[in-house]
C-alpha cells in the first residue's frame, strides 16, 4: 500500500508540474506583442488575437504530412479536396452526364487543371506562402444530405510561424461553398501582402464537344462581363482591378468560380503560365498584419451549371456569366418562360412550341398588318410595270407617279418591312436561349428526338422545316422582279441544308413559327381578296 501511495503521490506531482509548464507557455505568449496593430483594406477584417483559434499541438505535425485525399459527398456533387494547398481536385455533377447514352460518365469538372496548381490553391503574395504547401485536415470524409451544412478545415504552420487555416463549408442543397481564408500572424515579423486564390485550366481542349465552343476565362469586373478565349493569352495577360465582383473559367454549360464577399477580390490576372495552362489569380486587398494579429477573407467558390437560376441565387452577379449576345436583355426572360412552362408540361420540346405560338399571338397584328401590305403591293404590280414603261427615260417623274399610285390605293411601301424588323431582336433573343441553355442540354422531345441541344440524328426535322419554309414563300406576296424571285425560293434549300447540323430545339421552332405563318397567311389570303 505504502508503494502504491508514493508512486500516486509522484505521479500527482509529474501532472501538475507538466499542466503548469504548458499552460504557463499559452499564457505568456502575448506578453511578447503587447499593443499589436493591424491594417487591412477593405474587403478582409483583422481583429487582435490571443492565440490560434485552434492550440498549436493541433496544427503543428512534428514532420510534413504526406498529400492527403478528401471527398465531400452531397445531392449535387462529389468534390475531391487535396491537402496540397487545400484545394479541389475535381468535383463530379451527379444531375449531369458527359454524354446522352446510358452508361455515359457524369460530368467532372475542374480535374483537367493544372495538377501543380489545384482549384483555389492558396499563394501568398509579399510573404513565403506557397500554392505546394501541404495542410493539415480536420476529417477525411463529409457525408451531406439535403439541408445539412458541414466543414473542412485545412490548417497550414509554416517554419516562420504563421498559420493559413482555410474553411470550406458546404451546404446539402446547393452549389455553392463558402470559403474562409485566416492568416494568424504568430510570428516575430509583421506580414505585409495580399492572398492569391488560383483558378487553372487546359488552355487547350482536344476534345470535339459543343460544351467547349465557348471555353475560356470570365471576369465580372465593373459592372461588365469579360470571357477571352485562351489563345488571347498566349503573348500577353490581362488584369482587372475595378469592382471585381467574379473570376472563373467557362465552358458553353459549366462554369468554375470564385466570388467576392464584401470586396475580398481587389484584382484578378489572367495569363498562361509556364506550364502552358490558363491561370486565373485572384488577389485579396492587400494587408498589413503584426505580430499577434490575424485577417480573414470570405469567398464563394462555385463549381456547377450554368442554370440561370442556380447562378442567381449564387448573389454577386453570377448570372452575368450566361451571356446571350446583344439582345441578353429579352432573352433571359425568354429562358425563364421556357423553364416556367416547363414546369407544367415537364418537356422542354413541348415548352418551345408553347412559346413559339404565344409569340405568334403576340406579333400577330404586326404580321397581318406586313402580309396584307405585301398583298395589296402584288395587286399594283402590274400598274407600276406600266407606270416604269411610260416614264422609263425620266425616273424623277416614274417616282412621283408610283408614290401617287400609292396614296391612291392608300398602300405604305414600308408596310411589309417594318412589322418584319420589330420582330428581329425577338426572334434572335429566343435562338440565343435555346442555343446556350443547358436545360435543353440532352432533353428529350419524343420519338427519335432525345436531345434537343443535339441535331436531328435523321435530319427529319430540318427537311420538314426546309418544306414548309418553300410554302410559305410560294404563299408570299412579292414585289421582286424574277430573279430576286429566284433567288428567295432558293433561300429554303440554303436554309434546310444549314439547319441540319442544328440544335434540334432550334429546329422545332423555326419549324413551328412556319407552320403558324402559313395558316395566318392563308387566313390573310382569305381576307384580302383578288
Amino acid at each position: 500500500m505504502e508503494k502504491r501511495t508514493i508512486i500516486a503521490v509522484v505521479l500527482s506531482v509529474a501532472v501538475f508540474y507538466l499542466f503548469s509548464f504548458f499552460t504557463g507557455q499559452q499564457k505568456q505568449a502575448p506578453k511578447a506583442v503587447s499593443q499589436p496593430t493591424a491594417a487591412v483594406a477593405s474587403g478582409g477584417t483583422s481583429r487582435a488575437v490571443v492565440s490560434p483559434a485552434a492550440p498549436l499541438s493541433q496544427v503543428s505535425p512534428s514532420a510534413p504530412a504526406p498529400a492527403q485525399l478528401v471527398t465531400v459527398d452531397t445531392p449535387y456533387y462529389t468534390a475531391t479536396f487535396t491537402t496540397v494547398g487545400a484545394a479541389l481536385k475535381s468535383l463530379t455533377l451527379k444531375g449531369y452526364k458527359e454524354t446522352n447514352t446510358p452508361d455515359a460518365k457524369q460530368v467532372v469538372l475542374a480535374q483537367s487543371a493544372d495538377p501543380a496548381l489545384p482549384v483555389a490553391s492558396t499563394r501568398g503574395s509579399g510573404f513565403a506562402l506557397q500554392p505546394q504547401s501541404v495542410y493539415a485536415v480536420n476529417n477525411q470524409h463529409l457525408q451531406l444530405a439535403s439541408g445539412q451544412q458541414q466543414q473542412l478545415i485545412f490548417t497550414y504552420l509554416s517554419p516562420q510561424g504563421y498559420v493559413v487555416r482555410k474553411t470550406y463549408t458546404f451546404t446539402g442543397s446547393q452549389y455553392g461553398i463558402q470559403l474562409d481564408t485566416q492568416l494568424i500572424n504568430n510570428s516575430q515579423a509583421p506580414l505585409v501582402g495580399s492572398l492569391q486564390q488560383i483558378i487553372t485550366a487546359p488552355a487547350e481542349i482536344k476534345e470535339r464537344n459543343s460544351r467547349y465552343e465557348t471555353h475560356g476565362s470570365t471576369v465580372f469586373a465593373d459592372n461588365s462581363l469579360q470571357t477571352d478565349a485562351p489563345k488571347v493569352f498566349a503573348t500577353a495577360s490581362k488584369r482587372y482591378d475595378k469592382a471585381v465582383q467574379w473570376a472563373g473559367i467557362t465552358d458553353k454549360y459549366f462554369l468554375t468560380a470564385l466570388l467576392a464577399d464584401k470586396g475580398s477580390i481587389a484584382s484578378v490576372e489572367i495569363k498562361k503560365n509556364q506550364a502552358g495552362f490558363l491561370e486565373s489569380v485572384i488577389s485579396t486587398p492587400n494587408f498589413s498584419v503584426s505580430p499577434g494579429q490575424e485577417v480573414t477573407f470570405t469567398h464563394k467558390l462555385f463549381v456547377g451549371p450554368k442554370d440561370i437560376d442556380v447562378l442567381k441565387a449564387q448573389g454577386s452577379s453570377l448570372e452575368q456569366s450566361l451571356n446571350l449576345g446583344w439582345f441578353t436583355i429579352l432573352a433571359k426572360p425568354m429562358l425563364h418562360t421556357l423553364k416556367f412552362f416547363y414546369g407544367y408540361v415537364h418537356n422542354y420540346g413541348l415548352a418551345i412550341i408553347i412559346i413559339t405560338v404565344i409569340l405568334k399571338i403576340l406579333f400577330f397584328p404586326l404580321t397581318h398588318k406586313s402580309y396584307a401590305s405585301m398583298k395589296k403591293m402584288g395587286k399594283l404590280q402590274p400598274k407600276m410595270a406600266e407606270l416604269k414603261e411610260k416614264y422609263k427615260d425620266d425616273r424623277d417623274a416614274m417616282n412621283r407617279a408610283v408614290m401617287e399610285l400609292y396614296r391612291e390605293h392608300k398602300v405604305n411601301p414600308l408596310g411589309g418591312c417594318l412589322p418584319m424588323l420589330v420582330q428581329i431582336p425577338v426572334f434572335f433573343s429566343l435562338y440565343k436561349a435555346l442555343m446556350f441553355s443547358i436545360e435543353l442540354r440532352h432533353a428529350p422531345f419524343i420519338f427519335w428526338i432525345t436531345d434537343l441541344s443535339d441535331k436531328d440524328p435523321y435530319y427529319v426535322t430540318p427537311v420538314i422545316m426546309g418544306i414548309t419554309m418553300f410554302l410559305q414563300q410560294r404563299m408570299t406576296p412579292s414585289n421582286m422582279d424574277e430573279m430576286q424571285q429566284k433567288i428567295m425560293m432558293a433561300l429554303p434549300v440554303v436554309f434546310t441544308f444549314m439547319f441540319l447540323n442544328f440544335p434540334s430545339g432550334l429546329v422545332l421552332y423555326w419549324l413551328v413559327n412556319n407552320m403558324l405563318t402559313i395558316g395566318q397567311q392563308m387566313y390573310i389570303n382569305k381576307l384580302v381578296k383578288d
